[in-house]
This record gives structure tokens, sequence and C-alpha cells, in this order.
């Protein structure tokens, strides 16, 4: 990967000490750095050729609300040209080493859906909301340009193309709303929240189950009984899950959907192995659909 040179601008390439740029050695690169595979493949989907990603965290083994950052993934995120999280709290430990060092360039996603609604901060999962993902990748774009002007017309080219391929996303969210009106599911974790806000799909799951599930504990007897009515009666069209927070409730749950023919449909928070991120949308988008499709004329909503 071709690395670009920043004429009077030194900076860090993680694990690297001698590197080629502009025809003649040159010792430092820039680098970015994201706190996951998700914002790491928004990042290199704009960089393209000219500038390493390094993302933190990356695959379904480490839930990025625990991590604790290591000395190593600090240095990398101090050394860094730019840094791109998710922010909202969901990669704590990134702000928190960002606390110390206010001159780092850095890409908050979570900073692009403004103030709290109604006194409740918006859910933190935004890597779900294809607008926030367009803002990222414009705005790391403009960041990059800043640094590498010579490079500012690729990185801006590449950014649009992203955002075309987030809007054709959209579209297919969009059009769930107007095949699939009114119509309910149960999601076992506040993560699809901007999923199902697009897709205009109701989300029948007791605030207090899902709140359990995130935190790794037991629903209540009756929030349990309740899911599971709506799974056995067949009032919802999909059941949601996502495989990287695996419980024994959860478990039983997808066992009575799928006794009961209701389809189990996995939402990931990080990247399935061998996709970018626009990919692993679309794949989310058009494997709900088909969800929704096989369940359409047998479920009542």
């Amino acid at each position: 990967m071709a690395l670009v040179c920043l004429s009077g601008i030194v900076f860090s390439l993680i694990g690297s000490t001698a590197l080629t740029g502009c025809g003649s050695a040159h010792p430092h690169a820039a680098t970015v750095v994201a706190s996951t595979d998700v914002w790491g493949s928004v990042a290199s989907a704009v960089t393209g050729r000219h500038v390493s990603v390094k993302p933190i965290l990356s695959g379904a083994n480490v839930d990025p609300h625990t991590y604790q950052v290591s000395p190593s993934d600090a240095a990398a995120i101090t050394d860094a040209a730019l840094v791109v999280y998710n922010g909202g709290g969901y990669d704590r430990w990134v702000e928190q080493v960002l606390a110390g060092h206010a001159d780092i360039k850095t890409v908050d996603a979570y900073s692009f859906l403004g103030t709290t609604n109604n006194g409740v901060p918006p859910n933190e999962h935004v890597f779900y909301d294809l607008s926030v993902a367009k803002s990222v990748a414009n705005t790391i774009a403009d960041r990059l340009a800043t640094i590498d002007p010579g490079n500012a017309a690729d990185y801006r080219a590449n950014a649009a193309g992203f955002c075309r391929g987030a809007d054709a996303i959209a579209g297919s969210e969009h059009a769930i709303a107007s095949t699939y009106p009114n119509t309910s599911v149960v999601a076992t974790e506040p993560v699809v929240y901007y999923l199902l806000q697009a897709s205009g799909l109701v989300n029948r799951t007791p605030a207090a189950f899902t709140s359990a599930n995130e935190n790794g504990t037991d629903p209540s007897p009756a929030d349990m009984a309740y899911v599971l009515n709506l799974v056995n009666q067949r009032q919802v069209s999909a059941l949601l899950v996502n495989p990287q927070t695996s419980t024994p409730a959860i478990d039983g749950l997808q066992h009575a959907a799928r006794r009961a023919g209701v389809p189990v449909t996995e939402v990931t928070e990080t990247l399935p192995t061998g996709t970018d991120y626009l990919t692993w949308q679309r794949n989310t988008v058009d494997q709900l659909v088909a969800a929704l499709r096989s369940n359409r004329t047998n479920v009542g909503n």
C-alpha cells in the first residue's frame, strides 16, 4: 500500500521504522487509526491507496463497550495523523486517551447526531445510521485534504463514491417501510436501532429486555415470557439477534423462533470476515428483507 508523504509534517506509523515515500527515504508517514474495523473500513474507503488505516479492534471476540486500551493501542492513537472513532460512550477508551491530547485531529461519528432527544441521549450504535457514515466519510476526506492537499481530489472522490453506495442501501431500507408498513419484529439489542428506524419496522421488545441483554444479565421472567409469547404466537415477522452477545436466554429465544417458523436475522456490530462496511450493511438489509418476505403472508401484526 502506497503511503502519502507529508512535507514539513511528521507523523509516526505504528510498527514501522522506515518507509519510502515521495521518491526518497522518509522515516514517517501519515496513519489513520480507527477504534474498530467498522470505522476503519469507512476510513479505508476514503484513503484508498494513499494512507495506511489501522483499526484497534477487529472481529467479534472483543466488546468495544468494555475494552481496556493497551499501551500499544494508546501509542497508536496518540501517534496518528487522524483518529476515527464511534463516540457516545461506545468506545470510551478512545475518548480517555484523546482527553490528554487535544492536538490530535479526530472524527467523532456520534457527534453528527446532534443534541439529545427530549433529554435522552441518542443511541450510540451510529454505524447503523447510513447518514452518519456518509458524514464520517466526507469529514475524513476534508481532514485528509488539509493534511495532504496533493491528494485532496482523490479523497473527496472516494468519499463521494462511498456516499453513493450508502445512498443505494438507504433506498433499500426505506423501501422496507413502504413494502412492509407497521410490521413488528423483536430485536434483542439496541444495536439495530437506526436500521429499524430507517426501515419503519416496529420493535416490540420491552426496553428492559434489551437493556438486560446488552448488559449481560438475564431479562426478567415477565419480559422473557412476553417476548416468547410474541414469537410463539407469530405476532412478529422476524427476530433480530446479535450473535456476538449470545446468552442462554437469547439462545432459547432463537430456538423458540425456529420452532414457530419466525425467521432469525443476525445483526452484528463488527464486520464479518472478508467484508467491508458497505457490503456488510447491504447484506444485513438484504437478509432482513428476505426474512420479512418469507414471513409476510403468515404473521399478523
